[in-house]
């Protein structure tokens, strides 16, 4: 143990580089399909899109053992858009995730780079959307990033080892702006329990003036994600507090073909800014969310799921809250291990009033994730795809 962690702190140091093996691995995913809405601003939309089921990619995945159960790792992974064949993430190169670092078989691994938060690693895979819906089937606007609308840059990452299911970790991002410490600092702790049919996982994240240039809401995980954060009816409003913050938890339990599970969040926006109308500036608000989702082994080849979520929106003095009722179903068929086709189908449902970009109290509208908002609360959309991975 104290080796292993003497390493880590080193980087690699006394390591035995005589020994060294290394290996690269090119992977990637296709995602492609056609899609249905029928309330983008009003209108009925049909298009093609990449990456719902999964964000299309295709990386470069290394390790070099470096002796005494210590190895050095790297990712690189870019995201591009099938359809057109640009560069996703607003155009970034790497720009899912890009990074380098030292695993060790007794501590676990230590990373620097472009990475993911701890709500993503351990709350995010126990929701619908990251299973068998995709992003359309997230919660509103994603709004509590378990579908990973947004990366963390500048990161340390903690990841431990398994003990006997149990794993943790935690992230920090530097805001790398002279003379303030904090504006734009992200940081992130999880936990997660994986063991026979039970899966758990907890996990918080904090994210600095997110709304700022480097902040945490212009580091897209697509290139709409990035405009989610202003545009979108859900929080629209409260997109420049000074803190957001996410509390999540969820859990799975799988009993023979079946597997049901749930997840619940809490997401606070802290200390609005001083642009909005008096009665709200420097106010902060808090929404919560809660999903119940099933998923169906019907054969080996045929996945079958639904999901119902539930967002109930922060308080405005004299208003109704918002609240948003989503179901989502999905359809999945495994032509081989490789390549599959599937469906998905999407309904939410908005209620009551919220702040548009000004502070002002709106009625609510419905908002499907990364798709063009709806016009008044209802919003519908389908998607037909096929996926291959190599």
């Amino acid at each position: 143990m104290k080796k292993s962690l003497l390493a880590l702190a080193a980087l690699g140091a006394f390591a035995g580089v005589a020994h060294a093996q290394s290996s690269v691995t090119l992977y990637g995913i296709v995602d492609v399909g056609l899609n249905v809405n029928t309330n983008a601003k009003g209108q009925h939309l049909y298009n093609m899109s990449s990456g719902v089921l999964s964000g299309s990619r295709f990386g470069l995945r290394g390790t070099e053992d470096l002796g005494g159960g210590l190895k050095a790792i790297f990712v690189l992974e870019n995201g591009f858009d099938v359809t057109n064949g640009t560069l996703g993430q607003k155009g970034l190169l790497f720009g899912r995730q890009a990074y380098v670092g030292l695993s060790s078989s007794q501590v676990g691994s230590v990373t620097l780079g472009r990475q993911y938060d701890s709500v993503v690693d351990y709350v995010g895979p126990l929701e619908a959307g990251d299973q068998w819906g995709g992003y359309i089937a997230a919660h509103p606007s994603d709004l509590d990033n378990f579908n990973n609308a947004f990366r963390t840059n500048n990161t340390v990452k903690y990841s431990s080892v398994n003990y006997n299911g149990l794993t943790f970790g935690g992230t920090y991002s530097f805001g790398g702006q002279a003379g303030n410490f904090s504006q734009n600092q992200i940081w992130s702790l999880g936990a997660g329990y994986n063991n026979g049919p039970l899966v758990l996982g907890v996990a918080y994240l904090n994210a600095r003036t997110p709304a700022n240039t480097g902040g945490l809401f212009n580091t897209p995980a697509t290139t709409t994600a990035a405009a989610s954060a202003v545009t979108s009816g859900v929080y629209t409003g409260f997109a420049s507090a000074n803190t957001y913050q996410v509390i999540g938890a969820g859990g799975a339990y799988t009993f023979g073909a079946a597997t049901i599970g749930a997840t619940y969040s809490n997401i606070r926006f802290g200390n609005l800014g001083a642009t909005y109308h008096s009665p709200f500036a420097g106010q902060s608000a808090t929404f919560n969310n809660a999903e119940i989702n099933f998923k169906y082994q019907l054969t080996p080849a045929l996945l079958v799921g639904a999901a119902y979520d539930y967002t109930r929106g922060a308080e405005i003095e004299g208003q109704s809250r918002a609240q948003y009722h989503q179901g989502a179903v999905g359809v999945d068929y495994f032509l081989s291990k490789r390549t599959d086709v599937y469906v998905t189908g999407v309904y939410q449902h908005a209620l009551g009033e919220t702040l548009n970009a000004a502070g002002t109290p709106v009625a609510a509208t419905a908002s499907i994730n990364n798709i063009t908002p709806s016009a008044n609360q209802n919003q519908f959309t389908a998607r037909i795809g096929i996926r291959h991975k190599f």
